[in-house]
């Protein structure tokens, strides 16, 4: 088993193996979907007279 190569572990499992990365997306991910809603519901407003 040690002469396995990097090689030999899918792309997708390396992805999710990296706690770092995880991490990063679920504070970013939810962050930006926030802020564009936020963003939405201004536009949104009725502008005051």
């Amino acid at each position: 088993m040690a002469d396995q190569n990097d090689d030999d572990i899918p792309f997708m499992q390396k992805l999710l193996d990296n706690h770092f990365l995880l991490l990063f997306l679920g504070v970013a991910s939810p962050g930006l979907l926030y802020i564009l809603w936020g963003i939405i519901d201004i536009m949104n407003t009725p502008v005051a007279r």
